[in-house]
């Protein structure tokens, strides 16, 4: 287009003045002229034209030899040349030495002006292709090096999550900043919060005698300053501040590192030589690597804290007395601790996987896995006795402690023989004082008052006989005696219990009600056991409710249990005396004067319930209002299971 700068190099001042004066300037463009070759090529080589037109004959240097010159030293300038005399060898010669464009004088005003808008624009695509190579090849480049860093990020990641050596990960997150952002050095710093002082964790390119011994305090450095603000920093020697670093550098990056908004340090490179300068591209991947380095260290201290507290457990599951066996919900072996090992004469170092029955041949073991019962009690082939509790872990599966009750065995078996035998003893002198009693009134005469105090004797005799009934009943249950169970339905065992205390209801005009449903599923059960319950149960309520009261007994199956309530209208419990009415002797403060008993029906009703039947009990008591006594109970089914009763029921 007209405006570029044309070069005429003539030897004939005539047709330098044709095509400057008359041809090129009139068209718009700008010239230049030389006389000579050689002049010429100077001027190309100071003024740099954007097109030369040279004549093929001139002294000192041809133009055919001025073109072969500004090609071979690359000027990039396009030569036409013109001759007066053409041929066609002449013609190859040019094109070959790449001249752009050849033309025979003499030659029209259109012919130079074609020529020249020919070359000119060939000279425009060849520099636009050259740009748009470089361009093209600069891009490249950038995607080379941006799939190199992004193949850098992800190995990085890979390393973090498949490395647990946390020195070896940092190492490598250092190594790949240095590499990425071409640094001749790397550190990463952490920050030791006692001292106030940075140490250096990982480094690239840094003296071991120096990394050992360096310690940067946070206070008056610019590692302090990013790890105190949370910020990044980007400098070189054009920033005007002064870099302040423990060593001399020319440019620094350093990007903080963020764990839940906490810095625990700052990674950075640098250069101690000036060179290039480091750019946001480079502080983003360094970002990127420090965010990485982050979550190796919160890994790493996870999974310290994670092994530490492995290894707590470990300690105490091996050095408690207490045995311990735990599997999931397919009942495969998690763990058993030495304790529980020994118990079963397991020898096997790994058990993990495999299944509890092919390593536990204890039944009552296997019937705790299985769902019958949620307690039993396990005795080994030495004599030893282990209670046996099972508990449900959410999301791991069932654990079952055993716990050595050998000891409390043997004191309860001499126990019961003490109470037994004490209380055998007492029934023979208590009948015959009772009999002897009996026969004063044969005797002889008896006055008003000897017949109240052998009233009073004879209420005593039967308190004792009761306590003693009481007592024995109460260590026959707690020995295991009377365990058989059946499917027991317990509007049956109701109806007995309510026949046999009608009386005693009636004789205090109170209203008995029972409501319990024909369809009530059954549960596994000793029925005269259970019926004891309900009769003890009954016998309080009827006992502690004034004349005119009322006395309810319902059932229900509520999800796999049976609840059973005994209510009355009587005088209640305080809320004092409620956490120990199922203690032993225990009698609530407001009827020890004017009721009669011996503290152990509760009780009694206590261990059959939790003891032989794996259920709950609990009471809601009002003073002035009323008591009721809730009975839960596992349901049974055709396939012999009970569903456990909860631990939260009571």
């Amino acid at each position: 287009m007209p405006g570029e700068k044309i070069l005429v190099i003539d030897d004939s001042r005539e047709m330098r003045d044709l095509m400057v004066n008359y041809i090129l300037r009139p068209n718009g463009y700008n010239t230049l002229m030389a006389e000579n070759g050689a002049d010429g090529l100077t001027l190309a080589r100071q003024a740099a034209p954007d097109l030369i037109i040279a004549d093929m004959k001139m002294p000192q240097m041809t133009g055919l030899e001025l073109a072969q010159i500004v090609i071979r030293e690359g000027l990039g300038i396009p030569v036409i040349l013109v001759t007066a005399e053409g041929s066609e060898e002449l013609a190859k010669l040019a094109l070959r030495s790449g001249v752009a464009d050849y033309l025979i004088k003499p030659f029209s005003e259109e012919e130079l002006l074609g020529a020249v808008r020919r070359t000119l624009s060939a000279a425009q695509s060849r520099r636009e292709t050259v740009r748009m190579q470089a361009e093209l090849a600069a891009a490249h480049q950038t995607a080379l090096q941006r799939l190199k860093e992004l193949e850098t990020l992800a190995n990085i990641g890979r390393e973090v999550t498949a490395v647990l050596d946390l020195d070896q990960v940092l190492s490598k997150v250092v190594e790949a900043a240095v590499n990425l952002t071409g640094a001749e050095e790397g550190s990463l710093l952490l920050q030791d919060e006692t001292a106030h002082e940075l140490t250096m964790r990982a480094s690239k390119n840094f003296e071991d005698s120096f990394v050992r011994t360096f310690r940067l305090r946070s206070q008056d450095s610019l590692a302090g300053y990013v790890v105190r603000t949370g910020e990044a920093v980007l400098l070189d020697e054009n920033s005007p501040q002064k870099i302040k670093t423990a060593y001399l550098v020319h440019s620094l990056v350093y990007v903080p590192l963020k764990v839940r908004e906490r810095v625990i340090g700052v990674l950075g490179v640098d250069n101690r030589r000036a060179g290039r300068a480091f750019t946001r591209h480079d502080q983003r991947l360094l970002q990127a690597l420090g965010d990485y380095a982050v979550i190796a260290i919160d890994n790493a201290n996870l999974y310290a804290r994670t092994e530490r507290e492995r290894a707590q457990l470990e300690t105490i599951l091996r050095e408690t007395e207490d045995g311990v066996i735990v599997v999931d919900a397919q009942n495969h072996l998690i763990l058993m601790n030495p304790t529980a090992r020994t118990a079963f004469g397991v020898n096997s170092a790994d058990i993990a996987g495999r299944d509890f029955a092919g390593v536990i041949r204890s039944q009552e073991v296997r019937e705790l896995f299985q769902g019958k019962s949620r307690r039993t009690e396990v005795t080994l082939d030495d004599g030893r006795v282990f209670n046996a509790h099972l508990t449900p872990i959410a999301d791991v599966g069932r654990a079952v402690v055993l716990q050595d009750i050998t000891h409390l065995k043997k004191l309860d078996r001499i126990k019961s023989e003490f109470v037994t035998t004490v209380s055998h003893d007492l029934r023979s002198p208590l009948t015959a004082i009772l009999g002897y009693v009996e026969l004063l009134s044969r005797a002889g005469p008896i006055n008003e008052q000897q017949a109240e105090f052998i009233r009073r004797v004879q209420y005593s005799v039967q308190s004792i006989t009761s306590l003693i009934t009481d007592l024995l009943d109460l260590g026959r249950i707690e020995s295991g005696f009377d365990s058989q169970k059946e499917p027991t339905h317990l509007g049956l065992v109701v109806r007995y219990a309510v026949d046999g205390l009608r009386a005693q209801a009636e004789n205090k005009h109170q209203t008995l009600t029972i409501n319990v449903p024909e369809n009530l599923p059954p549960v596994f059960a000793n029925p005269p056991r259970m019926r004891q319950v309900l009769a003890n149960l009954l016998d309080n309520a009827i006992k502690y409710t004034p004349d005119g009261g009322q006395v309810t007994v319902t059932a229900r199956s509520d999800d796999g249990l049976i609840l059973l309530t005994v209510t009355d209208s009587g005088m209640g419990i305080p809320p004092a005396d409620q956490p120990y009415i199922f203690d032993k002797f225990y009698r609530a403060s407001n009827s020890r004067q004017d009721f009669a008993g011996t503290g152990l029906g509760l009780s009694i009703v206590k261990s059959i319930v939790v003891n032989q039947h794996d259920g709950r009990i609990w009471v809601d008591s009002r003073p002035g209002e009323g008591t009721t006594f809730t009975v839960v109970l596992p349901q049974h089914d055709a396939n012999g299971q009970a569903k456990p009763v909860p631990a939260s029921a009571n």
